[in-house]
């Protein structure tokens, strides 16, 4: 980029202009491929709002923040990425501006130059009692290559603002010595997204946003903390509030390090904190805590949602009044298909994947969402058709786009102890099984969903899977049951058919320390889809993974180390695939899983009961009203 396009900007407090980097008038920045997604219920008009092709002198844009101001302008900040799309390189702040609600937008500006170093994660919030637009942020050295900052990492948090609309801003000031405590000494990042002012109780007129942090002990990272910082006088002082920190072991792993905090406000005025889980060995990509004395303390520790499938990524909640939103990639294993999730009982439960709405069904990743008007919801995403860092964009709707609130789903019993009836998806048709009745699907959306219930995470337990097929497919995947997650590197059990390598499957992937992941699976010769119910059964035990069918032992393999349940988004499905990519053409019967090794004797035999976490005899279905 010409040095005469990006100016460094000082370390005084006086306000200074940004940078243009653009000489042409307001352009509505819409592309073809994003101009218009329709859902179930609504549209979503869309465009491209920043993007390396269109604005000279980056490689790459991330990191989306976006806030309304006072005077109804849409300020959208990025992180405008100079060298390449690695994390810590030469990284500046870049903002576009809507004074039309988000149907068109002005030139790109800098409003805060890296000058060779890393100045990133943006963290916009509005201080509506005096107009005051502030925008936190993270410092580090930059690199020349396309790694990310090292451990530790010189990270520091700053913090600029602007009076004017978001037309000029003041200098950055270090937050340091305000909201980083000295053994926070290895990471520190702010948001990403929006803070937000509380306008409720008496901590109204708060400002609020998400930080988090790592310790180093000199030779490791030895423990991780997430925090809200919070502001009474407008963003003058700062304080540390509510605090989880969580110690690393000396084998690296941690129960969770929830990461990238969005906030938002509930209608009784407590604050819902949603966040990344990393790598954490408690189930769940998604995490959330809960503060009720506006961000000075948390009411209770972060809760892992083992059944809100995401990737492990950013996600943004808003809550425009009947519902609150999270805007999240809905595939669990890569960062793809931006969906909004909406709960309607204060985050406590949110929508599955089948009511959720999809916004674009591409590679998608970091986001925030705002309002942009009255009736107007705005998402900014990263989003692309080759990867989810192509571009970021922004979408318009309203709340008629998105799944209004159903009622409760029909349900099956599950006669396992302590146990809640499981979910019944789709329309699946009740047919002849094979002591009673079964369930045919039809390979659409037709599934059976249990809620998440601890018991059914087998982590390193011994197990027994076992359930009855018949089915007549000659292509396509056949899930037949679905238990964890997905992809090549989630712990996760499944059994399936694959008539097209004339074979039905069962396998499992473990997890063992910090990153070792193994997967074990076991195979029979022929695809069974002749029409005739057969039983299926996968056992780990004894140091094997085994197949029966038909009470017969017919594969092997050696078990592999460590947990089938851990750090990941969690599902357990009938005849579907966890991310709904799959859905099974046939009938299924009498599901049974064990935490324990039945016997080669009580496989071959009647089936027994003694030590089921599931069971699932599929000949009745229960509609709630």
């Amino acid at each position: 980029m010409s040095p005469g396009l990006r100016t460094r900007l000082g370390s005084t407090l006086l306000p200074v202009a940004i940078t243009v980097v653009a000489t042409a008038a307001p352009l509505a920045l819409s592309s073809p491929a994003v101009a218009q997604q329709t859902s179930a219920t609504g549209t979503f008009d869309q465009q491209v709002l920043f993007r390396a092709s269109q604005d000279p002198g980056y490689a790459c844009f991330r990191i989306p923040s976006i806030v309304r101001t006072n005077d109804g302008t849409l300020l959208a900040f990025a992180e405008g990425r100079v060298l390449n799309c690695g994390d810590a390189n030469d990284i500046d702040i870049v903002m576009k501006r809507s004074t039309d609600g988000g149907r068109t937008w002005g030139p790109l500006q800098v409003v805060n130059d890296g000058g060779g170093d890393t100045h990133g994660n943006p963290t916009a919030m509005v201080d509506r009692r005096t107009g005051r637009i502030l925008l936190a942020e993270t410092y580090n050295k930059g690199r020349t290559d396309s790694s990310g900052c090292g451990s530790p990492c010189d990270r520091t948090p700053h913090l600029q603002y602007s009076d004017d609309d978001g037309l000029t801003w003041s200098q950055p000031r270090d937050l340091t010595d305000e909201i980083r405590p000295s053994s926070w000494n290895s990471w520190d990042g702010t948001g990403p997204g929006h803070g937000i002012q509380l306008t409720r109780g008496k901590h109204a007129g708060r400002l609020v946003f998400g930080v988090n942090a790592e310790s180093w002990d000199g030779s490791k990272v030895s423990a991780a903390h997430a925090a809200l910082v919070y502001s009474d006088d407008g963003g003058e002082h700062w304080h540390l509030g509510a605090t989880q920190s969580w110690p690393v072991s000396d084998d690296g792993t941690f129960p969770q390090k929830p990461q990238e905090l969005s906030v938002t406000e509930r209608q009784d005025g407590t604050l819902l904190v949603s966040a990344r889980e990393q790598d954490g060995i408690d189930l769940g990509q998604r995490t959330q805590a809960v503060s009720r004395d506006g961000g000075t303390s948390f009411s209770g520790p972060f809760r892992a949602l083992p059944d809100v499938y995401t990737p492990e990524v950013q996600c943004s909640v808003l809550n425009p009044g009947d519902r609150i939103l999270l805007a999240c990639p809905g595939d669990p294993d890569r960062r793809r298909s931006m969906m909004i999730r909406s709960s309607f009982d204060g985050g406590r439960t949110w929508q599955g994947l089948d009511r959720g709405t999809a916004v674009t069904a591409d590679w998608s990743g970091y986001s925030d969402l705002v309002q942009a008007d009255r009736q107007t919801i705005g998402l900014m995403y990263e989003g692309g058709a080759v990867a989810a860092t192509d571009e970021i964009r922004f979408a318009r709707f309203t709340e008629d786009a998105l799944t209004p609130r159903l009622g409760p789903y029909p349900t099956t019993p599950d006669l396992a102890p302590r146990t809640l009836p499981a979910s019944v998806l789709g329309d699946p048709a009740p047919t002849d099984g094979v002591g009673g009745g079964a369930m045919a699907f039809d390979g659409v959306d037709d599934a059976v969903r249990l809620p998440y219930q601890p018991q059914l995470a087998l982590g390193t337990k011994d197990f027994t899977a076992s359930l009855w097929f018949r089915y007549t497919a000659t292509t396509g995947e056949q899930p037949l049951l679905w238990m964890g997650g997905t992809g090549t590197t989630q712990p996760q059990v499944w059994l399936r058919a694959e008539p097209d390598a004339n074979r039905v499957r069962g396998l499992i992937t473990a997890k063992q320390g910090k990153a070792t992941v193994s997967t074990a699976s076991v195979a029979t010769t022929g695809a069974y889809n002749d029409d005739t119910w057969h039983h299926l059964v996968l056992r780990r035990g004894g140091g094997q993974l085994a197949l029966f069918l038909d009470g017969a032992q017919v594969a092997t393999a050696a078990d592999v180390t460590g947990s089938v349940s851990r750090d990941s988004s969690f599902g357990v499905h009938v005849g579907q695939r966890m991310d709904a990519r799959a859905f099974f053409t046939g009938s299924i019967d009498d599901v049974r899983v064990y935490d324990r090794a039945l016997s080669d004797e009580e496989i071959a035999s009647a089936a027994p009961t003694d030590g089921t976490v599931l069971w699932l005899p599929m000949d009745r279905v229960r509609v709630s009203h």
